[in-house]
């Protein structure tokens, strides 16, 4: 007799989204070829089918789209907070509306399952424009002292993990406190960027007020260095924010950045076993892993070790791994075959050091950029995979014996993004939380995310917060 319950594809129709063949730079309220007439191609990373050719833009782009920001912000920032207020206010509800079509692009374009963009980066997309649409009739009221003025032209370079998620993050209060806006997508994901610039013309933003400007490191490294650009913030590696960082340095830039991550989950031994193991789960698998604030390093209390790990593998064989347009896929796709190449490199490199791998059993479809569910038990604080930010969905599995030498652990990075503390004390979690060198510290969860909550980190994880009240004064001259 065949399981009535067995698996069955779900999937979401592509027929809600309109790619068209081809996308120019979104500068001064128009679509524009960029200046050289150089395009590349966006692909998805599920099947490697091409998207969509996109214009690259290149420097001449980047100062056209820098002097249209700069003529759009005097109007801009002179208009009444509850003015702009309203324009933000109307780009949420309008992401809101066609929130289904942009999912289904963003995991066209990302990789990441129809179930994470449809279920968590659009509510929070939405949710972010709606907070600070709150904030921008009110910002003498935000501590920052009466009449806070806006920066002036604000260059924004985000990430392919979160590429719409992250826009909103930098847009929505560079808008909010009157400063205007040019903006450079990842070149693995320029879609959802450019489809929001169709979203301000929706809106009726003026033109020059947002600026998207697709292309690769040459085009945010011009988007940094011009000297008409009063403000940076940057979301990627610490490798390209240490860059950024002495490239501003000595001119009157203000600069955000927020960086890599190797964020740990401390797992006490009076944790709740199963809630723990979801958290486990949602804390390093979520994305593939391809979270800045990622739990990728799992620290267990030894007395109860064989058994986290025990459910936890009996947890990651159900993941269903494949097509990320079915809503019943757990792990999508890799972004793009370069991150494949690095996850696989690290991997290799621990299993080389000694440590131990367990992957768990699936099936990697035939065509696209796949990396199966893998954690490493037997690691030392020397190996490669518990420094470094792999970035994907490999987890590095190491025990403590005391409340201190899990702190200990913990802190032992160039990193500090996140942390996340499963025990059933609360004055365990306010103790340890407390000794803990991370910008965010989750409590029993992991990856919850709130547009009222400031998120940033320390040391190698950059400096700065976005979210929250605490996110307005990146934007502000105080």
């Amino acid at each position: 007799m065949t399981n009535p319950f067995e698996y069955a594809p779900a999937p979401e129709s592509r027929s809600v989204v309109d790619i068209a063949p081809s996308y120019g730079l979104f500068i001064d309220g128009e679509f524009a070829e960029a200046a050289d007439g150089k395009v590349f191609k966006t692909v998805s990373p599920a099947t490697e089918e091409v998207l969509s050719e996109i214009a690259q833009a290149g420097e001449a782009d980047v100062d056209r789209a820098v002097q249209a920001a700069r003529r759009a912000f005097g109007p801009w920032s002179a208009l009444p907070g509850a003015e702009r207020a309203k324009y933000l206010f109307r780009i949420a509800r309008i992401i809101q509306e066609r929130s289904r079509e942009l999912a289904v692009l963003e995991t066209l374009d990302n990789g990441k399952p129809i179930k994470e963009t449809r279920d968590a980066d659009l509510p929070l997309i939405a949710a972010h424009f709606f907070y600070y649409a709150g904030w921008a009739d009110k910002l003498d009221h935000a501590g920052f002292g009466p009449n806070p003025k806006p920066l002036g032209v604000a260059g924004q370079v985000i990430p392919w993990n979160f590429p719409l998620l992250m826009l909103a993050w930098k847009i929505a209060p560079a808008l909010a406190t009157g400063n205007t806006v040019v903006l450079k997508p990842a070149e693995t994901t320029p879609l959802s960027a450019l489809f929001f610039a169709d979203i301000c013309r929706q809106a009726g933003l003026p033109k020059g007020v947002v600026n998207i400007i697709p292309g690769y490191g040459d085009a945010g490294a011009a988007l940094v260095a011009h000297p008409d650009v009063d403000k940076v913030a940057f979301t990627g590696s610490t490798a390209v924010g240490k860059q950024i960082a002495r490239t501003v340095a000595g001119s009157k830039k203000k600069l955000t950045l927020e960086l890599g991550g190797k964020g740990a989950n401390i797992v006490f031994d009076d944790a709740p076993i199963d809630q723990a193991v979801e958290g486990i789960v949602n804390g390093i698998f979520f994305n593939q892993g391809q979270v800045c604030c990622a739990g990728s390093r799992l620290l267990i209390q030894e007395s109860v070790a064989d058994e986290v790990l025990d459910a936890l593998k009996t947890r990651l064989s159900t993941l269903r791994l494949g097509d990320p347009l079915d809503k019943n896929t757990d792990i999508g796709a890799i972004n793009s075959a370069e991150q494949l190449a690095r996850i696989t490199e690290l991997a290799e490199a621990g299993e080389a050091e000694g440590a131990e791998r367990w992957t768990a059993p699936c099936e990697l479809p035939a065509d696209g950029y796949w990396f199966a569910p893998t954690l490493f038990t037997g690691v030392t604080q020397a190996h490669r995979i518990a420094r470094e930010e792999v970035f994907g969905p490999v987890l590095s599995v190491l025990t403590f014996r005391t409340p201190a030498e899990a702190v200990a652990k913990a802190n032992n990075t160039p990193y500090g993004l996140s942390a996340g503390i499963w025990t059933e004390k609360g004055s365990r979690i306010l103790s340890v939380a407390n000794s803990l060198r991370a910008g965010v510290v989750w409590a029993n969860t992991f990856n919850k995310f709130d547009p009222t909550s400031p998120f940033g980190g320390y040391k190698e994880s950059g400096f700065g917060r976005e979210g929250g009240r605490h996110g307005l004064e990146a934007y502000l001259n105080v």
